[in-house]
């Protein structure tokens, strides 16, 4: 606030743009400088890269800090970093249960280009009343798992039913893990890919059970 303040009487400001907002810790910060400079906030940053600025919206930042989410600005960066045609190759890749550890690996690409787990989460209705612990923990494990699928050999993140345990200690050495880890990693993606084929069977039983 003391800065913008001495900004704005020295050289005199259009806007301010408030930078590392990526919680809500600076919602009051905003309302400061707003109160004190009387100039808009043009921008907000929610990281350290170019990419990560965006338009401030007052009644979507607003949402985020009452826990209600910010469905438009999570769908805005959903459109920007997700391009349509590899969309559909995804979609069709699941339903002919051809989704491998390379897709893994892209998904887990674009959640980073949209600003991380805390990110999307303080844009979803619900999950911004997470505590802190718990997005920390989440995003350690997401570059753990990003971590394992790049120490994985090109045939390995195709058919990973090839990995045994004289691979599998290559892999937890190669990427900083364990093998307890890697085996947990591949645990979790045998479910995905039979959750993917119930959803292909029968779509509406699926639905009823996630509910």
């Amino acid at each position: 606030v003391n800065v913008a303040k001495q900004f704005n009487e020295t050289i005199g400001l259009d806007g301010v743009i408030v930078t590392k907002l990526d919680g809500d810790t600076r919602g009051g910060s905003a309302l400061s400088v707003k109160a004190v400079t009387g100039k808009p906030i043009k921008f907000i940053g929610t990281g350290e890269k170019l990419d990560d600025l965006e338009l401030f919206h007052p009644d979507r930042m607003a949402s985020r800090i009452l826990g209600m989410g910010d469905m438009l600005s999570l769908i805005e960066k959903a459109s920007e970093v997700t391009d349509v045609e590899s969309s559909k190759d995804l979609v069709e890749k699941m339903k002919s249960n051809k989704f491998d550890m390379n897709d893994m690996l892209e998904q887990l690409k674009q959640v980073n280009k949209m600003g991380g787990i805390s990110s999307m989460l303080s844009m979803i209705p619900g999950a911004g009343n997470l505590k802190t612990e718990d997005e920390e923990r989440a995003e350690r494990e997401m570059k753990r798992t990003e971590a394992i699928i790049n120490s994985m050999t090109k045939a390995e993140r195709a058919k990973p039913s090839i990995i045994d345990p004289k691979r599998k200690r290559r892999i937890a050495a190669g990427s900083g893990t364990t093998v307890p880890e890697v085996n947990k990693l591949l645990k979790q993606f045998e479910q995905m890919q039979k959750m993917m084929k119930q959803v292909t069977k029968n779509p509406k039983a699926f639905a009823r059970m996630m509910r």
